[in-house]
């Protein structure tokens, strides 16, 4: 993810409200690796969706998005799958953690739900805001920096390795 990506268009995966842990890792999946567990992302509520998703489309959804388990799998799986973003009113406190924490972007947004399944928009990270085709733009709640340094590094492990490597290398040099 890059800190702006207005020049790419990502098509919308719309969903309602409610998504819970259990619909994006089933639990009968559990005791596979992620990318089994990848293959039964929302197949209760979109069975195409696992099949269908794309590199850099990102799901929109009504609030409450990760309600649930504390599963990290229920972040994971959208990463694997290659989710840009989930845009949405409101999230799970645990579930925005651990997107942040593997390098998922969530991007909060009252007015998500007038988004529609199929339309392509531009996520705009440095203000944030999503831009319609029609050019319609809505406001996101601001992403703190931090959060963002671990989605542009593509997740909590590998930003404190890109860290301590970088110490390291410092270090070396003194």
């Amino acid at each position: 993810m890059t800190a702006d990506t207005l020049h790419r268009r990502h098509r919308v995966w719309r969903l309602g409200a409610d998504i819970d842990t259990d619909a994006l890792a089933p639990g009968h999946a559990m005791k596979h690796g992620i990318d089994v567990i990848a293959k039964h992302c929302l197949e209760a509520i979109r069975p195409d969706f696992a099949r269908g998703v794309r590199p850099g489309d990102v799901i929109v959804a009504g609030p409450n998005f990760g309600i649930g388990s504390s599963r990290e799998q229920a972040a994971a799986v959208l990463v694997q799958l290659g989710v840009a973003a989930v845009i949405a009113p409101s999230y799970s406190g645990l579930y925005f953690r651990n997107a942040f924490n593997v390098g998922l972007l969530l991007l909060t947004c009252a007015e998500a739900e007038s988004l529609q399944d199929g339309e392509r928009i531009a996520l705009d990270t440095r203000t944030p805001a999503v831009r319609t085709a029609g050019a319609r733009t809505l406001a996101c709640e601001p992403v703190p920096g931090f959060l963002m340094e671990m989605v542009d590094a593509g997740g909590l492990l590998r930003l404190l390795r890109q860290r301590m490597a970088a110490k390291k290398e410092a270090d070396a040099q003194h």
